[in-house]
């Protein structure tokens, strides 16, 4: 009996936009792995996770549901309760519980300096849109990127509506207490702090850790192989257990 291997859907963070996992996706594509890059927009939790939903609902088979960033919070809230998703991987991403929000956990630990990196802008629908200053973006968000591919990400990130770091994860149940889950981030990270990383692996039981030295915020940009490496593992459990039950 041959079993499917999962789709990969990737969901990318603040500051960032789906091109960010070019590197994964060539390295997942080079081993015949289906791939989706979700455009993540970012305006508030439940409709990011709302729409994520709707991009899974039209993939059939297993599927591995990666988070960056904030995307954590979208990919906990989007598959909690969803049979769809067999496996969860947070790239430098958050792993909240009921009730957190971004902004909230990147206070739990000492150590981020984001805030002092963004400008803030008015909203014609009202509240507010955080984007990373241009001469901030390398330093605070891709330090270990060429400073030629740090202007590009710049350029083309996406800013977030300030709503959608505030807002609380809704559901009652966190995705990662019934779907197992691997974490994957840097040691450098100074938009989240790694305390809050370790932490978030530890209490969703990750079935993998990975922290890779001296890495930015962007790993995914600057170590696409370790995070498809992490990425692939997920897959392979899934696929393995699938033939085990099978069997």
């Amino acid at each position: 009996m041959t079993i499917e291997k999962p789709t990969i859907v990737l969901v990318h963070g603040a500051f960032a936009e789906s091109a960010s996992w070019n590197g994964v996706i060539a390295q997942l594509q080079s081993h015949d792995v289906n791939v989706v890059a979700v455009a993540n927009p970012l305006r508030s939790l439940a409709g990011d996770a709302a729409y994520v939903r709707d991009v899974i609902a039209s993939i059939a088979g297993p599927i591995v549901l990666v988070g960056h960033s904030y995307g954590g919070l979208v990919i906990t809230e989007a598959a909690a309760g969803n049979d769809a998703v067999v496996g969860l991987v947070y790239v430098s991403a958050f792993a909240p519980e009921t009730g957190e929000s971004a902004f909230g956990l990147s206070n739990s630990a000492p150590g981020s300096t984001l805030g002092d990196a963004l400008s803030v802008y008015l909203l014609t629908a009202g509240g507010n849109e955080l984007a990373i200053r241009p001469e901030a973006f390398h330093q605070q968000f891709a330090a270990d990127v060429a400073p030629e591919t740090a202007a590009l990400m710049a350029a083309t990130q996406r800013p977030v509506a300030e709503a959608a770091l505030t807002d609380t994860l809704p559901t009652t149940r966190p995705a990662w207490k019934d779907i197992p889950s691997w974490h994957v981030f840097g040691d450098q990270d100074r938009n989240i702090p790694v305390a809050i990383f370790r932490a978030g692996a530890e209490r969703a039981a990750s079935r993998g850790t990975r922290e890779i030295t001296g890495a930015s915020h962007a790993a995914l940009v600057s170590h696409p192989e370790v995070i498809a490496e992490t990425i692939a593992a997920a897959g392979k459990a899934y696929v393995a257990g699938a033939a085990s039950s099978a069997a």
